[in-house]
């Protein structure tokens, strides 16, 4: 049946169909804006990153080995001392019977370290001529391919760290009969006044001066320490959790120490212990040093420096990666906003190693996908969006 509207009604109709247009177009909810960035292919580094410090690695603290007045040390940090030379001078108050008895039970006991140092120096000889034997037995294996490069590098590694022992026997021997020399003189003292003069059992550089003025010190007092402060290794604590994921020769990467440029080095050692370190929120925390060794000695660094360092854990290349910022955790696993057509779809996916901004991509994405970095709690799955920044 055909309907005759009158010219007014028409308008009416008409008026009514474009406000409702309107109030539609008004109502209906603008796209949410979003960060976004479309994941790709590249190289991924995954590191722990951790402040460290600096420290002489072979350095040694001279102690007095009597009690008395210390004359008052001559010389400043930074002043090389060569082996023997004299520390400290210090006179010991006179000795009564019992003192004496005592100085001379001190003094066997001094020989009998010296003896035992000289026993360990032995026996550590032995094992590192014993390893240099079988490290130039596997160096020409290795030449010839007959060993793998892993089996020659621990042979080496081990020949090695027996020359530092054997180093550090000696200097044993060395301390230990200069403790027994500091011992005899309480007997019979020489010098001046009977007065006890401190060597030096090795000769480098003073770092610090302990006892500055003139005293009365007991015997084990710290005077100073010396060493070489060219010989420095990097000690980073990190948590027990994450020293389990360190291994030794691990690449480390040393920034922030003041220069222009990242210093390159590797893991020497993960000590075994742990120890108890407050943080700065006032929690107990267990951590572990561990100890990194400097591929090129740097000069301007310095003992107990504070430096940044990123031990590389994992290093990937041509790995699908996608930011950290966008992944979140849904109820069966980790998932991700993927824009399709203008909607934020919800998409699960799986994930690999994890850096500090970047995940591997393992399932559920591919290259050049959108996603959106940081999701807000509005972001619904299927809604609108528009991508921050751009016209359309």
């Amino acid at each position: 049946m055909k309907i005759n509207l009158s010219k007014t009604q028409r308008i009416a109709v008409i008026s009514g169909l474009v406000v409702a247009g309107i109030l539609v177009f008004v109502m209906k909810p603008s796209p949410l804006q979003v960060d976004a960035e479309a994941i790709g292919r590249g190289e991924l580094v995954i590191t722990l990153d951790e402040e460290g410090m600096t420290r002489v690695r072979n350095s040694f603290t001279v102690a007095s080995p009597v009690t008395g007045r210390i004359e008052r040390i001559g010389f400043d940090e930074g002043d090389f001392l060569e082996k023997d030379s004299v520390v400290a001078r210090i006179t010991p108050p006179p000795l009564d019977s019992r003192e004496y008895e005592e100085a001379e039970a001190r003094s066997r006991s001094a020989e009998a370290a010296l003896e035992a140092a000289r026993a360990v120096e032995r026996q550590v000889k032995v094992d590192r001529d014993q390893a240099a034997r079988k490290y130039n037995r596997y160096r020409n294996l290795y030449q010839k391919g007959a060993v793998a490069a892993e089996t020659f590098e621990d042979v080496k590694t081990a020949w090695e760290v027996l020359q530092k022992q054997h180093q550090a026997a000696v200097q044993n021997v060395e301390s230990a009969r200069y403790d027994l020399k500091a011992v005899r003189s309480l007997i019979a003292p020489t010098g001046e006044g009977g007065t006890v003069a401190v060597p030096a059992p090795e000769g480098g550089k003073v770092l610090r001066v302990f006892e500055k003025s003139e005293r009365v010190v007991s015997a084990g007092t710290p005077l100073v320490e010396m060493g070489n402060p060219e010989d420095i290794e990097v000690v980073i604590d990190v948590l027990s959790s994450d020293a389990v994921k360190v291994e030794p020769r691990m690449s480390v990467q040393v920034e922030e120490w003041g220069g222009g440029s990242m210093l390159p080095g590797s893991v020497k050692t993960v000590e075994p212990a742990a120890f108890t370190k407050i943080s700065a929120l006032g929690i107990e925390e267990k951590r572990v040093n561990i100890i990194v060794k400097l591929d090129e000695p740097e000069s301007k660094l310095g003992d107990n420096y504070r430096v940044q360092a990123k031990i590389v854990l994992w290093r990937g290349d041509d790995v699908l990666q996608v930011p950290v910022s966008s992944i979140f955790r849904g109820e069966k696993g980790w998932n991700v906003f993927v824009i399709k057509g203008g909607k934020a779809v919800k998409q699960p996916l799986k994930i690999g190693k994890r850096g500090a901004y970047y995940a591997q991509v393992i399932d559920g994405l591919e290259e050049g996908d959108e996603v959106v970095i940081h999701p807000t709690n509005d972001l619904d799955d299927g809604m609108h969006v528009k991508v921050r920044g751009r016209d359309r």
